[in-house]
């Protein structure tokens, strides 16, 4: 008896004597720190942690459905305990959340953090099987609009005149500093792929790691979102070795009397020639260490198709079979959804995306001759000889005509490219919840609208992504933009989230730069100016620390480090302005992506938020032994704060130094070498107006 009472003073003792409970210190996510393998394989043992506050919790459960586990206390290290368990992954994915005890107080922990209520939704997850190749990883991605970015062959420039496209004839912009015009889909610039290749110094001066180009298969427009010939690049962008036939008379709308266009995109020279090219641009990439990824329109076509040819450009061109606008006899009739089998030849009824003629639907439920033809395009191009590293998959979520069918194509498609090239990314166009596209057998990741670049615009804007709607309550509002990562981001399965695209614009979306001027508006209703003018690069420059210091694939779009402006397109389709680059900041940008590069834990380490205010916001990037903190006074007001940096594991109980690594502030950029004090693990700072910082610590070197 009197042992029993002595026990239980002795639990009472410990009891009071516990520090108070600190749920800032709970911690745990996917990543390889406290997932361990990262990437698991049905049948391996994995090793989960758990990290608290030492001596603040009784016990830590593992629950995953129906079971409910008590962890094992591993070690102690800087004020911190860490618990973890074993567990046997099966074939199915693992959904699981933690319930950390602590005396009376009973929470849970998922991927928004230390919640009172069970929210199982938000369960952290481990999919067996589904990698995404660690080149992606955190990878630097630089994004090119091939017409508007470098003219490198002025023989294979599209000519005033060529053809007839969408109610005028197309036009050659002989001044390449001309902007955008409002219908600006027939201007051609004269970009190529000669361009490109001609500027992979500079690219890879600035710290390119991998280019993704916007499509350049054979098509009529300068967006090329309108696919003519899927097996060749245009040779608009590649060789013309064959040039022959004549331009339209003016007026004239036919087609068919575009003889100087026919010969360019139908002649096999030609085509063969521009492939033959694009394999030695691929090359010439690779050399340097870089990797590339084309744009892979797949939902529709272009009513210049080769299997349509509603401009009857291959009807009597040797080596093409009838077009199913031609024929009803044609062979890719069922290749399109036609609403009157009785009006041939030259049957004009057919599916348009969001009914445009110019984008005819492609109808795969009905043809699975159409699924395998794109299928062959799809190992085709990461494929010996052309051996590209991955596809960007446009409007990838309206492809077919249902749900299922949709679930299925992308899984057959993921199985077909993964055969051919296991180390090629699959990386799809999507607005909203993509979760389940990403459960390991479909995308290996999205362009990261929801968790990076609709947040980031209106903390640092207030502009939504297009410049249509400004809030001026979401600028600065940290909370908001905390809330916004945290959920979207919870969509996503680590894999995913470490390869996502991280874009602050590109082809789709005004320029981030423009948006700082608060400007709402399009190109239509304001003009070129009010893009341009009360600009602030400083806040650009806040927003690149941002982007390459969040997890994922931190991607620009190109000329932004150049200092391009624009509203959305075409706006945003401006040429990259060769020799009047702002060049302080392609230093700046230069000197971002290096940092983004030196520290591993940028892309592979943990994230957690630790601290936010108006215009004020601080997070972490952190492992077991290396911390890096980013802090951000978004206001044009000096601001004193402190810096909670023990959360991301450094020591609450002696000091430490962290070293600035890069600084940006309203007037300049710097990345002069300078100690702060972390003082029992916090950090106080005076940040300037419109100022980033961002500071290191290692444990080894404190």
């Amino acid at each position: 008896m009197e042992q029993g009472i002595e026990t239980q003073r002795a639990q009472e003792y410990i009891t009071r004597m516990r520090p108070v409970f600190n749920k800032r210190a709970l911690f745990s996510d996917e990543t390889r720190q406290y997932r361990t393998p990262f990437e698991p394989e049905a049948g391996d043992v994995v090793t989960i942690r758990f990290r608290t506050l030492k001596n603040n919790v009784d016990e830590i459960y593992f629950i995953s459905g129906a079971v409910r586990t008590k962890m094992n206390f591993t070690e102690s290290k800087q004020g911190f305990d860490y618990y973890s368990i074993d567990i046997e992954v099966g074939s199915e994915p693992i959904h699981y959340y933690f319930e950390i005890q602590s005396g009376k107080i009973i929470c849970y922990y998922n991927e928004l953090g230390v919640t009172r209520q069970l929210q199982e939704q938000y369960s952290l997850g481990i999919v067996p099987g589904f990698k995404t190749p660690d080149w992606a990883k955190g990878a630097v991605m630089y994004q090119i609009f091939v017409d508007r970015f470098c003219n490198g062959d002025k023989s294979n420039d599209v000519l005033s005149g060529e053809y007839y496209y969408i109610d005028s004839q197309s036009n050659r912009v002989e001044d390449w500093e001309r902007l955008p015009e409002v219908m600006d889909v027939r201007n051609f610039y004269g970009g190529d792929l000669q361009g490109i290749m001609d500027k992979l110094d500079y690219l890879q001066e600035l710290g390119v790691e991998v280019i993704y180009l916007n499509p350049v298969f054979v098509s009529p427009s300068n967006h090329k979102y309108d696919i003519q010939d899927y097996d060749y690049i245009d040779p608009h962008y590649g060789k013309i070795v064959e040039d022959e036939g004549d331009l339209l008379w003016e007026g004239d709308r036919d087609n068919t009397h575009a003889t100087r266009y026919i010969n360019r995109v139908t002649n096999k020279k030609n085509l063969e020639a521009s492939n033959q090219f694009f394999i030695e641009l691929v090359e010439a990439i690779h050399q340097r260490g870089m990797k590339i990824i084309l744009d892979g329109v797949f939902n529709h076509c272009g009513s210049f198709n080769k299997w349509l040819d509603r401009e009857r450009i291959y009807e009597y061109q040797d080596g093409y079979e009838k077009g199913a606008f031609v024929s009803a006899d044609s062979p890719y009739h069922t290749f399109f959804k036609f609403h009157n089998e009785h009006d041939w030849p030259y049957n004009e009824f057919y599916d348009g995306w969001w009914g445009h003629d110019t984008l005819p639907k492609l109808n795969y439920e009905d043809s699975p001759k159409l699924q395998e033809y794109i299928m062959y395009i799809a190992r085709k191009w990461v494929s010996p000889p052309y051996n590209v590293d991955g596809w960007r998959l446009d409007v990838a979520a309206d492809l077919g005509h249902s749900s299922g069918y949709n679930h299925l194509f992308w899984k057959e498609f993921r199985r077909v490219v993964k055969e051919a090239n296991p180390e090629a990314i699959i990386i799809a166009e999507h607005y909203g919840d993509a979760g389940s596209w990403l459960q390991g057998d479909e995308w290996d990741s999205v362009m990261n609208y929801d968790a990076f670049m609709e947040p980031v615009s209106w903390f640092f804007t207030g502009l939504e992504k297009h410049s249509d709607q400004f809030r001026g309550e979401l600028r600065g509002d940290a909370e908001s933009f905390q809330n916004a990562m945290l959920y979207n981001g919870s969509r996503f399965y680590a894999p995913s989230l470490q390869v996502a695209m991280n874009e602050l614009d590109n082809h789709d979306h005004s320029r981030f730069l423009s948006r700082t001027n608060g400007r709402v508006g399009r190109l239509n209703s304001q003009g070129h100016r009010a893009a341009e003018e009360n600009v602030n690069k400083a806040v650009l420059r806040e927003a690149v620390v941002v982007q390459m210091t969040w997890p994922g694939a931190p991607t620009l779009y190109y000329g932004d480090e150049a200092g391009v402006c624009g509203f959305t397109d075409p706006d945003n389709r401006r040429t990259y302005p060769w020799g009047k680059e702002d060049q302080y900041l392609i230093k700046f940008y230069q000197k971002a992506i290096e940092m983004h590069k030196s520290y591993d834990v940028l892309k592979h380490g943990s994230l957690k938020f630790l601290k936010g205010g108006y215009n004020l916001l601080a997070y972490g990037r952190f492992s077991d032994d290396e911390h890096l903190i980013v802090v951000i006074n978004n206001s044009n007001e000096v601001v004193n704060t402190d810096i909670p940096v023990w959360e991301t594991g450094m020591s609450r109980t002696k000091d430490s130094v962290m070293k600035s690594v890069l600084s940006t502030n309203a007037l300049e950029f710097h990345t002069k070498e300078k100690v702060y004090p972390a003082s029992a693990g916090i950090l106080s700072l005076e940040l300037s107006p419109l100022e980033a910082i961002v500071l290191y610590a290692n444990d080894t070197e404190n």
